[in-house]
């Protein structure tokens, strides 16, 4: 359950697979068309909040050191995030042009 709250927490992106059947002259099915979409799962907060309180813990008993360490580990995570989710490549596409 911990694994799930933290791919909330972070956001994620899924493929959704999109299948037209049609029938064909001697009535069988028939895949016509097939679509394969990426969407991007935005993170959620309440799932963050969620991991965080059950994390707390683990995050009390760390030392002063370990939380700096901690912190600037996230921060690149949040940074790497923030770079590929689909407003930022939007926004990108739209400055070459």
């Amino acid at each position: 359950m911990i694994d799930v709250l933290k791919k909330k927490a972070e956001g994620y992106e899924v493929v959704e697979v999109t299948k037209e059947y049609a029938a064909d002259p001697e009535g069988n099915t028939v895949l016509v068309k097939e679509k394969q979409t990426t969407k991007h799962v935005p993170p959620d907060l309440s799932a963050l909040k969620a991991y965080l309180d059950i994390k707390r813990d683990e995050l009390d008993s760390m030392s002063d050191e370990e939380l700096a360490k901690e912190r600037l580990r996230l921060l690149n995570e949040l940074q790497k995030a923030t770079k590929k989710t689909p407003a930022n490549r939007q926004s990108k596409c739209k400055k070459n042009n």
